[in-house]
């Protein structure tokens, strides 16, 4: 995918996370040594610690500036799914053997959350999105490494294109860029373990299963 005019990165409008992708830094300034960036989302630039670090006070090399930088004005989504109900009986999880099975523990986790009518698409679309429901998008990866920068940023970008909460999960957890990103723009992140078990990983997800999200 790629050449076709209407989106950044000569991307057809509309689609926020076609192949491809922005590297940041492709050398070393004058006396400055390059640092290896995990490569993101065009709209974004390159990840958190092509600038230093996330929360580091220090410069890092030059480069793009983020989207947050480009854009601070922070406008949060419209609440449009319901908060969970105060009280509800204990979550029942699914023994994880196949990736079928991650995808329903994750379904079943966000349907004891209060989501309803959360359903798979019938196929998996290229933006990578595994179920959806009213007022929410997600994402499943039950692979055996790290969900990267770049997928939490495609789901969150997913999620802003139709007015939805994003929440992903992973099996293998998440590299150090994707959990900064996800904190800089608030994506509930969960760990999936192999009992089914839905482990929320930094504070969107915390709120989340909360039912203060």
């Amino acid at each position: 995918m790629g050449g076709a005019p209407g989106g950044p990165g000569g991307r057809a409008a509309g689609d926020p996370c076609g192949e491809g992708g922005a590297v940041a830094g492709d050398g070393a300034a004058d006396g400055v040594r390059a640092v290896p960036v995990e490569p993101g989302s065009p709209w974004f630039g390159p990840g958190p610690r092509a600038r230093g670090g996330a929360g580091t006070a220090g410069p890092g090399p030059s480069g793009p500036r983020t989207f947050a930088e480009r854009y601070p004005a922070h406008t949060p989504l419209p609440v449009t799914a319901p908060h969970p109900a105060p009280l509800r009986g204990a979550f029942r999880p699914v023994t994880i053997r196949t990736s079928r099975d991650a995808v329903a523990a994750a379904a079943g986790y966000l349907r004891w959350l209060g989501f309803r009518d959360v359903v798979q698409p019938e196929e998996r679309p290229a933006s990578g999105v595994d179920l959806r429901a009213p007022g929410l998008v997600a994402q499943v990866d039950p692979s055996t490494r790290p969900a990267g920068l770049r997928a939490v940023e495609c789901l969150w970008l997913n999620g802003l294109t139709s007015a939805t909460v994003s929440v992903f999960f992973s099996l293998a957890g998440y590299t150090p860029e994707a959990r900064s990103r996800a904190d800089e723009i608030g994506l509930p992140l969960f760990a999936l373990d192999l009992t089914g078990t839905p482990q929320p990983v930094n504070p969107a997800a915390e709120a989340l299963a909360a039912g203060d999200a």
